[in-house]
């Protein structure tokens, strides 16, 4: 049974406390109930910021040591020439399933393919 003691306002993390604990919560072999607990908060907490750190819509500061990238501007080199680009063959899907072969040429919406593996369970 969990006792939570303390005012019943519901508290405030800043953003910079979140993702602190997000990180500590990915160190292998950590209990997310435990690090709760040492934290004062629910461990259903630290799974919703885990959710939004993963959505992005909670920022994890970089690791330590690790460089942030910069942005910088992509300029051609037209110094050597560009390389021949291959032109595209037709995409194909071979499927084999239960000694049926379907070929299928092109690039066919879902619904093609959907009804093809359908006509394939059906005829089994």
């Amino acid at each position: 049974m969990e006792l939570y003691t303390g005012s019943q306002e519901r508290r405030r993390w800043p953003d910079e406390t979140k993702a602190r604990i997000v990180i500590e919560s990915y160190v292998p072999g950590t209990v997310v109930t435990q690090l709760a607990q040492r934290h004062g908060c629910r461990p259903q907490q630290i799974h919703d910021w885990r959710r939004l750190a993963r959505t992005g819509k909670l920022v994890l500061p970089a690791p330590a040591g690790e460089a942030i990238p910069a942005f910088v501007p992509l300029l051609p080199d037209h110094s050597t020439p560009a390389p021949a680009v291959p032109v595209a063959q037709e995409a194909s899907l071979d499927v084999e399933i239960a000694g049926a072969t379907v070929h299928v040429r092109g690039r066919p919406g879902a619904e093609a393919l959907l009804d093809v593996f359908s006509a394939l369970r059906r005829s089994r």
